[in-house]
């Protein structure tokens, strides 16, 4: 069994961030990946994707090498490339093709099994993320083998869709990034919507990203949210990766031809059914983004700042009068289903009474255990813990406390 000072499981941003702070606070460590430096973004993500967040924002502790345009917004293969180079430049001790079956504590640390051998470690950072496997309700299993499920995680363009109608279930970017896209390619487009929060791309001349910058809002601890748990499953915005256009919101989509339902509820007798609370998800998401514009200006007003486009407001989501509330499978209007319903942590391997009943993650800011951190999760330390650039910071915070704690034990 091999020895050594920290573990980190994941090679993606956050386990490659880990990497760079580690080694700069000469703490020794090796970096565990279980399949290639950033694979998720490498071979899990569909061939159109552009990060939502503009490259300005997607900076690493020690710098990305080659950055392109700031305002720009990289693909999803150029950023893995970016990753792979960010991991030579920083001489990250990866091990890749190094899965790991097991953690469980020993002495007064951890002891990491892996398919390429065994490892003792003092302490331990899970950098493996949230998406480790895609959602699909249980209710999914009822539909009939003449209907295609795919999910966003194998979703790569339309031409695995078959000919025919299309229902996307989840109303976040994904599913209405998805749902553009198939729709544009001809199909017969269905999107199932729950809780979403709509907002522009860009406003007041800025960025939306910019603006939860300046304003601090990305920068919003976790101690000082009131529900933290309910804070951390809030759904991303509806955005996609181009300043081409203001929205890509319900109300695009609907001019694009794309039919609006509410939740898939369940499955029953054969058919879908939908929720009736369309019409207030909807109401719920303008007002969360008229909450944010009015957060925005209050900021621009009180900096007595003069900007050359004025405050606005938007149109209100446009709801059909009456939503469909079924589908009969085997009516023929749906020949592929998919599913932009998100992930669910996978811990099995995690051999520690370190989990909730559904599976995630008990932490306080990324403390899971004595010496044992996490890093990438939603609102882990920051609003904006789960963006490249935040998992940078709580990475550089992290290592700053195993150093500390490694001198204390030294003194």
């Amino acid at each position: 069994m091999r020895s050594i000072s920290t573990l980190v499981i994941g090679a993606g941003q956050a386990g490659l961030a880990m990497s760079h702070c580690l080694s700069r606070q000469g703490i020794g460590h090796v970096v565990l990946e279980k399949a290639e430096i950033a694979n998720a973004w490498r071979n899990q993500r569909w061939d159109s994707l552009r990060l939502l967040t503009p490259n300005w924002q997607n900076d690493l502790p020690g710098g990305l090498p080659n950055v392109a345009a700031p305002d720009g917004f990289a693909t999803a293969e150029d950023f893995a490339a970016g990753l792979r180079d960010y991991a030579r430049s920083i001489g990250a001790p990866v091990e890749e093709r190094c899965e790991v079956s097991s953690v469980r504590a020993a002495g007064n640390g951890y002891e990491v099994r892996t398919n390429r051998g065994d490892w003792y470690c003092r302490s331990l950072i899970l950098a493996s993320g949230v998406n480790s496997r895609p959602y699909m309700p249980p209710f999914a299993r009822e539909i009939s083998a003449g209907i295609r499920q795919i999910t966003a995680h194998d979703y790569k363009n339309p031409q695995q869709i078959a000919p025919g109608g299309v229902l996307v279930v989840g109303g976040s970017a994904s599913g209405v990034q998805l749902a553009s896209e198939i729709s544009a390619a001809g199909h017969e487009v269905t999107l199932s919507i729950g809780e979403h929060i709509r907002v522009p791309r860009f406003y007041r001349g800025h960025d939306i990203q910019l603006w939860m910058d300046r304003t601090g809002l990305h920068a919003q601890p976790a101690s000082l949210v009131a529900d933290i748990d309910r804070a951390r499953r809030v759904p991303s915005f509806q955005l996609i990766g181009s300043a081409a256009e203001r929205f890509l919101d319900l109300n695009s989509l609907q001019d694009q031809g794309v039919e609006i339902v509410g939740r898939l509820a369940s499955i029953q007798d054969g058919a879908a059914l939908f929720s009736g609370s369309l019409a207030n998800h909807c109401m719920l998401s303008d007002l969360k983004m008229n909450r944010l514009l009015d957060t925005i200006d209050a900021w621009i007003s009180e900096r007595g700042l003069a900007l050359p486009v004025p405050a606005e407001r938007f149109a209100p989501t446009r709801v059909p009068r009456a939503p469909r509330l079924s589908e009969a499978l085997g009516s023929g209007r749906f020949r592929t289903i998919v599913w932009a319903t998100g992930y669910v942590p996978d811990y099995s391997w995690l051999d520690l009474p370190v989990l909730d009943r559904k599976g995630r993650l008990i932490h306080d800011k990324g403390a899971v255990a004595p010496n044992l951190y996490a890093l990438g999760l939603p609102f882990m330390r920051r609003r904006d813990s789960s963006l490249i650039g935040g998992a940078g910071r709580d990475a550089t915070e992290i290592a700053q406390i195993l150093d500390q704690t490694s001198r204390r034990k030294a003194g």
